[in-house]
């Protein structure tokens, strides 16, 4: 497949004086005559907090609204989201939105820990309430070192969970450097949910780390857009994050297909040394995908638009 890029879409600087750097992991939410996107800013170095931006659904560089202060507040200490809450994915479900973020905490013998919460919206996914305190998946017999950045698809009664699993720190120059694999877990309500144990892309080396999976369906079957990168230079280095891809027929078996991705970095500018955290999205007639170029989001959020075969 192939993406045709049409640049920055938003800027996170010099909106509003919380949103200092950073405008990550886009989650995309269509709305009747708009498109709204969550993301991640950062009000201060490690910290997140997430907001809204909501664009013209007929030009998507034109901005109709941004939300001025954050729509969740940070977990109390000791809480799984007490320093960071990162949108991943919103899903609309009996009038209402559900919000599924990954919360963060500061660790000490590692930098962070990650697990994912739920926020709840009853005005159409402008104002939310979080489900409960803690995770609604943490750390678990399957996941033992983290649980996050899940993309959820709801079909029918069934809830299908696909996310980011911890599999290990790796010491690298002194500093640890976490990795990932992606698993699956399911639901009946979108709440409570059971993770499988089910790897559903397996890194191909043991230093390479899978993350913000999101997952569409079609006639065909099912697509999954990740990110991966390594483990040594992937701060807008060699080993920096780019999109990878993956097909499956039934949701059990997954087909990782990398080069059929179809967007990398550009020769120069925003996202010439990462591209990550895809998020695709149906507009109409066209397919869109938001992503995060260098430095991790840190200059904004653009998106390309799936060319048509002929």
């Amino acid at each position: 497949m192939e993406w045709r890029k049409h640049g920055l879409v938003f800027r996170p600087g010099n909106k509003e004086s919380w949103m200092q750097s950073h405008a990550q992991v886009p989650t995309p939410l269509p709305g009747d005559g708009f498109l709204r996107i969550y993301f991640s800013s950062r009000p201060e170095r490690n910290l997140s907090l997430t907001t809204f931006v909501d664009l013209d659904a007929n030009n998507l560089k034109t901005i109709l609204r941004l939300h001025p202060t954050p729509i969740l507040e940070l977990g109390k200490p000791g809480t799984f989201d007490e320093h960071g809450i990162m949108p991943s994915c919103a899903v609309r479900y009996e009038g209402r939105v559900f919000l599924y973020y990954s919360g963060w905490s500061r660790g000490t013998s590692v930098p962070y820990t990650n697990s994912t919460g739920l926020a709840i919206s009853e005005d159409a996914g402008t104002t939310f309430r979080k489900v409960s305190e803690g995770p609604v998946l943490g750390k678990n017999i399957h996941d033992p070192y983290s649980a996050t950045s899940p993309c959820v698809l709801q079909e029918g009664d069934s809830w299908h969970m696909w996310y980011c699993s911890g599999t290990g720190w790796l010491q690298i120059n002194g500093k640890y450097e976490h990795t990932y694999d992606i698993k699956y877990a399911w639901s009946t309500d979108g709440i409570e949910w059971r993770p499988s144990g089910e790897t559903a892309i397996t890194p191909r080396t043991e230093s390479e780390a899978l993350t913000r999976p999101f997952v569409t369906r079609d006639s065909h079957g099912y697509h999954m857009w990740f990110c991966y990168r390594g483990s040594h230079d992937f701060r807008d280095g060699r080993d920096a994050y780019r999109i990878g891809y993956a097909f499956s027929r039934d949701l059990k078996g997954w087909e990782r297909r990398d080069d059929e991705a179809g967007l990398g970095p550009s020769e120069s500018g925003w996202d010439s040394k990462m591209v990550a955290y895809p998020a695709v999205v149906q507009l109409g007639e066209n397919t869109l995908m938001f992503y995060n170029g260098n430095s991790f989001g840190q200059e904004g959020f653009g998106y390309a638009t799936l060319v048509r075969e002929q």
